[in-house]
């Protein structure tokens, strides 16, 4: 017989989460606080659809956001069940005692360029935000536009931001929490200075996000890497690093999809990698630098949203979603000193942040501009994914493997065969076709794959490229 769940909770039509996401987010609140158990069986979809006075598809929505995040697992003609293998989410968490640079193409012809994985800019509100730029130039008054503001960034804006972490991202931020900076590698910068000092040591993913490393290093932090599989960052690894380095202060992620391989990291890991950072006082710092365009239900939730974590820090930006050239990005974290610290060093290094272009992305967040551009971009880049799958299932499927992401704007290939990417990438470029050297995400090690970004290329451009790259890789395989 199943166990009957009791209903606590009601659905709240003048917020701006959707019902699905109120549903799914109460259940979630439910087996972290214990009453929800590992095994227990959730009301059938038409049952809480009843009692809950709405569309049975609503409760289909919510139940699939709770079996993509691994909450809940289907079992065929029984029902929908929390999860067996459930972590321990109770307070008291368990305890454990010379480089090849690329040249100019040789033949004619206009390069393309297979970038990190930027947004197309021909799509970006770019008029939009021009008009609201004026516009909050022209009402403000002079003396309210040319003095200092706060080093932390516009407090309306911040007021924002902390609203769009905590309602689509699951966190609990103040706004008081935030800092703006001018672009996420600026954050990262700002939080290697103020956390880090000379002997500490860094938790880094290999393959991983070398810019990153580039800033705790000159900190002078010595990096400790961590190798990546199907399930993210391996925190079985990560456990006997702590175990073995007593100097650990950081580690350093992208669990949602995971640089540059775009996997996600499992909730089992994410639950340890919290227990991990918990037991040894080690700060996360976590990087979702490609959150906003997510083709399923929703992006998977930040580790940051997790109330279990005692201390993170979450580094994103708004740069994919208004405008590609557009230096905003922002940390979030309830560490006050270590706030203070980077509020201090920004006042030393920039004083404060563009207060109009702030206001101007503000108004253009109350407008609804941005939430339209990101519903109209979502379903761009869906489009483009869907077709650049088509092209890799037709051409490189005998030479590669690939997986279909749920999001983002970059494929991760890795070739059937050990390449010599050193003659790879200098036969793609004599061909027109530069893509980022595999040397760019390891330092210790030469990595087997590369990252296909096709954000900011045509459709043309991707279909000659990946009928070039099949051959290529063929011919040296």
């Amino acid at each position: 017989m199943l166990r009957p769940w009791k209903l606590e909770f009601e659905i709240d039509k003048t917020l701006d989460k959707a019902v699905y996401l109120q549903i799914a987010d109460t259940i979630i609140a439910d087996i972290r606080s214990g009453r929800l158990k590992a095994g227990d069986a959730l009301p059938g979809s038409r049952n809480l659809a009843g009692a809950l006075k709405i569309n049975r598809n609503t409760v289909v929505e919510a139940y699939q956001v709770l079996i993509n995040e691994e909450w809940v697992i289907p079992k065929e003609r029984k029902g929908i069940f929390v999860s067996d293998q459930l972590p321990d989410l109770s307070p008291t968490l368990h305890h454990r005692s010379p480089s090849h640079e690329n040249q100019l193409p040789k033949s004619e012809g206009a390069l393309i360029n297979f970038d990190d994985g930027h947004p197309d800019s021909k799509i970006a509100p770019v008029t939009e935000l021009a008009r609201a730029y004026r516009q909050i130039f022209n009402i403000k008054a002079k003396w309210q536009m040319m003095g200092y503001g706060d080093e932390h960034g516009h407090l309306e804006f911040r007021k924002m931001i902390s609203q769009m972490l905590n309602h689509q991202r699951g966190m609990h931020i103040h706004e008081n929490g935030i800092s703006i900076t001018r672009g996420s590698q600026m954050a990262m910068f700002m939080v290697a200075q103020c956390l880090l000092k000379p002997g500490d040591q860094v938790i880094v993913e290999d393959p991983g996000y070398q810019p990153a490393w580039h800033a705790f290093e000159y900190a002078g932090a010595t990096l400790l890497p961590v190798s990546v599989d199907h399930e993210g960052m391996d925190t079985d690894a990560i456990e006997k690093l702590l175990i073995r380095h007593s100097n650990v202060k950081a580690i350093y992620s992208t669990p949602h999809r995971q640089y540059p391989t775009t996997v996600t990291l499992s909730l089992a890991r994410r639950i340890q990698l919290i227990e991990l950072c918990n037991q040894y006082h080690v700060t996360l710092i976590e990087d979702d630098y490609d959150n906003e365009f997510h083709f399923g239900y929703r992006p998977i939730l930040p580790v940051s949203s997790f109330p279990e974590l005692n201390n993170y820090v979450y580094i994103g930006t708004l740069s994919k979603v208004v405008a590609p050239a557009l230096r905003i990005g922002y940390l979030a974290t309830k560490n006050q000193d270590l706030l203070e610290k980077i509020g201090s060093l920004r006042k030393i290094i920039d004083v404060q942040g563009d207060v109009i272009m702030e206001q101007a992305v503000l108004q253009l967040i109350r407008e609804g501009a941005v939430k339209k551009h990101i519903k109209k971009a979502t379903s761009y880049y869906k489009n483009k994914r869907d077709f650049v799958y088509q092209l890799l299932e037709k051409h490189l499927k005998p030479v590669a493997d690939f997986n279909i992401p749920e999001g983002g704007l970059a494929f991760w290939i890795v070739p059937k065969s050990k390449l010599d990417w050193d003659t790879v990438t200098a036969s793609l470029l004599e061909k027109n076709i530069r893509i980022i050297h595999p040397k760019q995400y390891s330092s210790n090690h030469e990595v087997n794959g590369f990252r296909l970004s096709y954000g900011s290329l045509s459709e043309e451009q991707l279909e000659h490229s990946i009928k070039v790259m099949s051959e290529v890789f063929g011919q040296f395989s």
